[in-house]
């Protein structure tokens, strides 16, 4: 009896206890699965380290629709942050507030390894989920669901065989580069923007207050580069520095000392450096990093599926890697109770869905990169998403502006992109077509909508 028990129960094996391995262990220790996570590196909740890159995370829509579908949303939203919008910091001073959308929308500032501390608990709360750490993925036999772990302490290797095996390993997923890259016709780029990052933590005041207005984003957009800052709840805030290597006035290989680096923050972040005034002490507390995008296909084969950043590792211009990879779980999710867990059939029809998105979250990422670090700061553009925010106030059933399609809906992204693009250009013919500038009477900016909307039945 208790052999036939073994051998009905479904197994799966999971390659990495990231953000998206450990929610999808969640998800499949609710099917019923016994599921084992092995990870690379040693356990953060023991050993505080820290979640692989760090840099805070805004958790939107597509993330808490994850989360809620597995009824753990309430306990992320009491490590996270609402942020209702921007907050501008200009060279001379002076701050703007945009705000993400109408009724209060928000996205949330969460830590990386808070929340992937929390999910790994989560997912080991019944023994039908086993995490084991310092596991290093060293080959996978994509047919036979079969991998090989090695264990970093002591050099034993074991072999592991499951009924699905899915890599959520990262943008350098092991799981990817021992068995899907060894495939003939398997697709694969690696391209590294020219501008790396360089996290800074703002501590917070003495009394444990901010520093920094809370419930905000904080962008100094400076062109070419830009610095931004998410709370925490300890009331600091994690700052990131996105600039060119080199090749730019600005960049980081010109910051060679801690004169030059006082230097740079004084001209460039005046604001900031008054909040900070020994940024330079803390410079290399944080790696200078790299950013790349990863493109493949398929994600697919035999018993083996990639998720998350393993499948479409983008850059974190518009917030949206974990919300994606989290999104990849929500429709592997859907896609398993639609085929009644017939792996063959689920896997053909994820890959088929989710490439064009995974393409254009990357697509989105770039984009969004352009309006933060300049756009920004820029009236014609201040303008347009003025009047695109109008629009979705006074036709909220028709219109949806782009940030708002991405971060607070679940519009595939493809779509998103392409309606998005689309959508600005009309609203920059508008604009021309009827002369609108930011003295414009919000009254007439009304009537001008309230035609065009009549005249053409949508935007959309």
């Amino acid at each position: 009896m208790e052999n036939n028990q073994i051998k009905n129960t479904k197994t799966a094996t999971v390659i990495g206890a990231g953000l998206v391995g450990s929610l999808w262990a969640i998800y499949l220790k609710n099917a019923g699965y016994q599921v084992n996570v092995f990870e690379r590196r040693s356990d953060m909740r023991l050993n505080k380290i820290s979640a692989g890159k760090s840099i805070n995370l805004a958790t939107s829509y597509r993330g808490w629709k994850a989360l809620d579908e597995l009824g753990i949303g309430d306990e992320i939203r009491k490590i996270a942050i609402p942020m209702y919008g921007r907050t501008l910091h200009h060279q001379n001073g002076d701050t703007a507030y945009q705000p993400y959308g109408n009724n209060n929308q928000a996205i949330y500032s969460v830590s990386r390894g808070d929340i992937n501390s929390k999910l790994m608990s989560i997912a080991e709360e019944n023994s039908n989920v086993k995490i084991y750490f310092n596991q290093e993925c060293v080959a996978v036999n994509l047919d036979l669901g079969k991998a090989v772990f090695k264990d970093t302490t002591t050099g034993v290797s074991k072999e592991v065989v499951a009924d699905v095996v899915f890599a959520t390993d990262g943008a350098f997923s092991a799981a990817r580069y021992n068995g899907f890259q060894k495939l003939d016709r398997f697709n694969y780029s690696q391209n590294y923007i020219p501008d790396g990052y360089r996290e800074i933590l703002l501590p917070a005041n003495e009394d444990g207050s901010f520093k920094l207005s809370v419930e905000t984003l904080h962008i100094w957009p400076r062109g070419r580069f830009m610095l931004i800052a998410l709370p925490n709840f300890d009331g600091s805030f994690t700052c990131t520095l996105f600039m060119p290597f080199d090749g730019h006035e600005h960049c980081f290989n010109n910051l060679t000392s801690k004169e030059k680096v006082n230097t740079f923050f004084k001209e460039l972040f005046p604001d900031f450096y008054e909040l900070m005034p020994n940024v330079a002490d803390s410079w290399e507390d944080h790696p200078l990093s790299s950013l790349a995008i990863i493109r493949c296909f398929p994600w697919t084969r035999g018993k083996v599926a990639l998720m998350g950043d393993a499948a479409h590792a983008t850059v974190p211009f518009f917030g949206q890697g974990m919300n994606c990879g989290f999104e990849d779980c929500s429709v592997m999710w859907s896609l398993m109770q639609k085929h009644a867990e017939n792996w063959d059939a689920i896997f053909k029809e994820y890959e088929t869905l989710r490439k064009p998105n995974g393409d254009a979250v990357q697509d989105l990422s770039l984009q969004n990169y352009i309006v933060m670090r300049d756009k920004v700061a820029d009236p014609d553009f201040l303008l347009l998403q003025k009047i695109e925010r109008r629009i979705n106030f006074l036709y909220p059933d028709a219109y949806f502006p782009l940030y708002s399609m991405v971060s607070f809906t679940d519009i595939s992204y493809h779509t998103a992109l392409t309606k998005g693009n689309e959508q600005e250009n009309k609203i920059k013919q508008l604009i021309s077509e009827n002369a609108i500038t930011k003295d414009t009477p919000d009254a007439k900016i009304d009537e001008i909508i309230h035609q065009y909307i009549q005249k053409s039945s949508s935007l959309n």
